[in-house]
């Protein structure tokens, strides 16, 4: 029994870029004296670039005196630091067990889509080397609305032609789990403090196809292959 795909968010599932994040939104809110710590920045992950911003105004008591113009601009040097940031990817910062399990797919010919609310996404999976490894990425710049709404996991089986109930998606944020049980995916979550997952494990390391496929059984997945030709 085989899934149709396979769906990954990006940050903390094929690489980590969460530290990137956080050192690029540390730098702006200190420009409006707002101090934020790794506690804030496990509350980031999976959420917009101005979910991000409206969470961090809100932690400063800063919502009333930063304009929306002013949003804009902080926004936007964010993600220029973020993008500074992102040249020292390479391979070599894609996460355990990752390029397997891609490699895996591929051979059993299962779809492969990224579910990612970072504009960046396609530059960052050039960097690691992985582009070609994914059927289907979707269009962060096309969503409405920021996980934990299954809008994007949603777009990516769109994209992939498949049904949301014959797939399983990854995540490593709460948000994210969210986001694929409420599209009716089979979910893994990656990551200690995570809830409500059909598959918990402490890091991506212990991903594996042999592990998809037992979890397919158990939620009664019934998958539509790659055409032999692909």
């Amino acid at each position: 029994m085989k899934p149709q795909a396979v769906i990954f968010d990006l940050d903390g599932v094929v690489t980590d870029t969460a530290h990137l994040h956080f050192i690029a939104w540390q730098q702006v809110a200190r420009e409006i004296d707002i101090e934020i710590d790794e506690q804030i920045n496990e509350r980031l992950k999976g959420i917009s670039r101005m979910g991000s911003l409206e969470l961090i105004l809100r932690a400063g008591g800063a919502e009333q005196r930063v304009s929306q113009q002013a949003r804009l601009r902080l926004a936007e040097r964010k993600n220029a630091l973020y993008v500074a940031s992102l040249k020292q990817l390479s391979r070599d910062s894609v996460l355990p067990g990752i390029a397997p399990l891609l490699a895996e797919l591929r051979q059993q010919k299962v779809l492969v889509g990224l579910a990612s609310v970072s504009l960046n996404a396609p530059g960052i999976l050039s960097a690691l080397g992985l582009s070609d490894r994914f059927d289907f990425c979707a269009d962060a710049g096309r969503i409405k609305n920021s996980k934990p709404d299954p809008e994007i996991f949603l777009a990516a089986c769109a994209g992939l032609g498949v049904r949301p109930q014959n797939c399983i998606g990854i995540e490593d944020a709460q948000a994210g789990i969210a986001a694929i049980n409420g599209c009716g995916m089979a979910s893994v979550g990656i990551g200690p403090r995570l809830v409500d997952a059909d598959l918990l494990l402490p890091s991506t390391a212990e991903l594996s196809w042999p592990l998809l496929q037992r979890l397919s059984a158990k939620t009664g997945l019934t998958g539509r292959a790659r055409p032999d030709n692909e």
